[in-house]
């Protein structure tokens, strides 16, 4: 059954449907409505007639008072037979005593002695309805009272026939008034639904058309009168003069004083005080038209700017690949298989393919089978964790060795969802060259302080022998044992004079204590390297305690922890990172606390107890000596204070509001210890 009126809902016409509901609705409401006031009208006119009852019977105890304390019969007769005979529908009344007994009575053919057990509780007036041979009658009963003194009960009753017949013609009045106005609701209906359903093929005509492609269709009505003949606009620049397909308000750039520079729907605030608006707008399905017209003019003007964003596009793709062939990089694109969905001339030319022998195919197709499992392996972990790759490879060539700097990162949509690979690959042969020149220099230098520091060391005790062989030059008298003095003397010069030049070679120098400024000291070392480090794209954030207390050391040495402390950080991050280096009062230490946290690649836990051993390091073959860090412990233990390492970092030595990019790596925190001692 559900089907089947499933079925005749789809086949009839909108049309029908809104005539059928509308003609339901009124039916059913008006029947409802019908009926209710049909129900209250006969309620009301019931209880009318049981008022008119009560009130005809507790008025005729009244009168019937005196008699009956009189005991004249003859009068209570009269008064009774002429309340029946006013009334056509008091069909009788009859008097009774205070001992039930019969006074007087209008009945005709003798007392019906029933009445006397039906409504025998004079208490109140309140009606019972008896179905008698005479019909439906109401019975009142009512007491005779003097004072406090019961005299007796008078009995009326009164037929329903008359109430009945008023409750009939009221009905059928409620009924012709209802079926009247349903029927003129029908016929307004039956307006309502060709009136909305014209408009509507009128629509759906129009959006036929724009699915045939013809786009210069106009759904909604012209008008009378357009916006420049009701302004008498003259300005034929505006957007809307002579435009008769839309309405002034959905146009944007509008030339009127109070929409200026608005836009749909923005300017419709604005434009409702307009004398156009009042005098054009209409209802919702004229609004749907207007805005139907509107859609296809808009899209046709969208499907023409595509157009020339499609040429523009074209212009631009093929200066982009004459972009990338001209580039000496490598780039090559691979979708989510790994299969090559564009290759650059330079990848091209160096592995001797052409670009339609890549296209298509996997490293699998074009290089060897173990140097291509291995690409696999390590794109496809790029494809699922999202982690671009930067690493550095060597290629073997007739020509010599060639370094690559080769950088992998994950293509994304615009759904955030990765959709390939872009790799991109440089040539950095030469600057490998000039790292390995570098590595060289570092080497040396590294060289030269480990000679400074052997030769301050050395200094103290050549000093003494030179000085004892001196003294023995004045005491000796043996010219043998004199010579062989001198010898020791002049060898201990040379000595002192290689001494000195290490030193000089190194840098290095006494240590000369003095009131040193903390913070002025670590922005002089950051002053220095600043400019170095942001080439990598290292930054360095400060917070230093202004308050902090000056105290006794060598600046010069001092320097060098930072220096040490800032490049083992860099070294560490590499590329893309932050050093945060903050100083401050150690409450619990009374002293000075000097931090220096990176978010380079950290320090394995067991690594962490070896770092500050001399000649330990965990940066490649020819990065470092490993004295950096021996050196600075030295220098800090030699001020009474302590150096440590945490790998990672507590949140207390990172930057406020600071969250760690993917570049990034767990990090280190260098924590310097100083005591304060105050210079008098």
């Amino acid at each position: 059954m559900t089907k089947y009126l499933r079925k005749i809902h789809h086949s009839l016409r909108f049309r029908t449907k809104i005539t059928l509901g509308v003609t339901l609705m009124l039916v059913v409401c008006g029947l409802s409505i019908g009926l209710i006031l049909s129900a209250m009208s006969s309620k009301a006119l019931l209880q009318e007639g049981k008022k008119r009852g009560m009130a005809l019977t507790s008025g005729l105890s009244f009168r019937l008072s005196e008699p009956l304390l009189a005991m004249d019969l003859l009068q209570m007769k009269n008064l009774i037979d002429n309340v029946h005979s006013q009334y056509d529908d008091v069909m009788y009344i009859f008097l009774l005593d205070a001992s039930n007994n019969i006074l007087a009575h209008t009945f005709s053919g003798g007392f019906p002695i029933d009445l006397l057990h039906v409504n025998a509780d004079g208490g109140r007036p309140q009606p019972l309805l008896l179905a008698t041979e005479m019909g439906r009658i109401y019975d009142f009963n009512a007491r005779i009272v003097l004072g406090e003194k019961n005299l007796g009960r008078v009995r009326l009753g009164l037929s329903r026939s008359d109430l009945d017949a008023q409750i009939h013609k009221q009905q059928a009045i409620s009924l012709i008034t209802t079926l009247g106005v349903v029927s003129l609701g029908i016929i307004l209906a039956l307006w309502f639904s060709r009136t909305v359903t014209f408009r509507l093929n009128r629509l759906r005509k129009s959006a036929e058309e724009i699915v045939k492609g013809n786009l210069d269709v106009q759904a909604g009505f012209s008008l009378e009168k357009n916006c420049w003949e009701i302004t008498g606009c003259g300005k034929e620049e505006c957007p809307a003069y002579g435009d008769t397909r839309r309405r002034c308000w959905y146009l944007p750039g509008t030339l009127c004083p109070d929409c200026l520079d608005k836009e749909y729907p923005l300017k419709i605030a604005s434009c409702r005080n307009c004398p156009v608006f009042r005098q054009n707008f209409g209802d919702e399905l004229q609004d749907l038209a207007e805005a139907f017209d509107v859609m296809a003019v808009t899209v046709k003007n969208h499907i023409e700017e595509l157009t020339e964003r499609e040429k523009t596009i074209g212009k631009q793709q093929r200066l982009l690949k004459t972009i990338m062939d001209v580039t000496p990089d490598f780039i090559t694109l691979q979708d989510r298989d790994l299969t090559y969905t564009f290759a650059g001339k330079a990848f091209c030319e160096y592995f001797g393919f052409q670009e339609k022998d890549v296209i298509g195919r996997t490293d699998f197709d074009l290089f060897p089978g173990h140097q291509a499992d291995l690409t696999f392996h390590e794109d496809k972990q790029i494809l699922i964790t999202g982690r671009p790759l930067v690493k550095e490879i060597t290629f073997e060539r007739k020509g010599g060795r060639k370094w690559f700097h080769v950088v992998k990162v994950p293509v994304y949509d615009q759904d955030n969802s990765i959709i390939g690979l872009l790799l991109t690959a440089r040539d950095i042969t030469m600057l490998k060259q000039f790292q390995e020149q570098l590595v060289q220099s570092q080497k040396m230098e590294g060289l030269g302080r480990l000679a400074g520091g052997v030769a301050h060391e050395i200094n103290t005790p050549l000093g003494v022998i030179l000085g004892y062989s001196q003294l023995m030059l004045d005491d000796v008298k043996d010219e043998e044992l004199l010579e062989n003095l001198k010898i020791i003397e002049k060898q201990a010069k040379a000595c002192r004079k290689i001494v000195s030049d290490l030193l000089g070679f190194s840098r290095h120098s006494h240590s000369v204590r003095e009131a040193v400024d903390i913070n002025a000291s670590i922005r002089e070392v950051i002053a220095l390297v600043e400019h170095a480090f942001s080439l990598n794209r290292i930054t360095i954030i400060q917070a230093l305690d202004a308050t902090i207390a000056p105290l006794t050391g060598d600046k010069e040495q001092l320097q060098q922890v930072w220096l040490n402390l800032l490049n083992n950080a860099a070294d560490a991050i590499g590329q893309d990172g932050v050093i945060f280096v903050q100083s401050g009062r150690n409450i619990r230490r009374h002293g000075i606390e000097i931090s220096v946290t990176d978010t380079g690649q950290g320090v394995d836990r067991e690594h962490l107890g070896k770092i500050f051993e001399p000649f330990f390091t965990t940066k490649q073959v020819g990065m470092g000596t490993g004295l950096g860090l021996s050196v600075s412990f030295g220098i800090i233990k030699d001020l009474g204070g302590n150096i440590s390492a945490l790998s990672p970092p507590p949140e207390e030595y990172l930057p406020r509001n600071f969250t760690k990019s993917e570049h990034h790596g767990p990090g280190t925190v260098f924590i310097v210890d100083l005591p304060v001692q105050r210079t008098k």
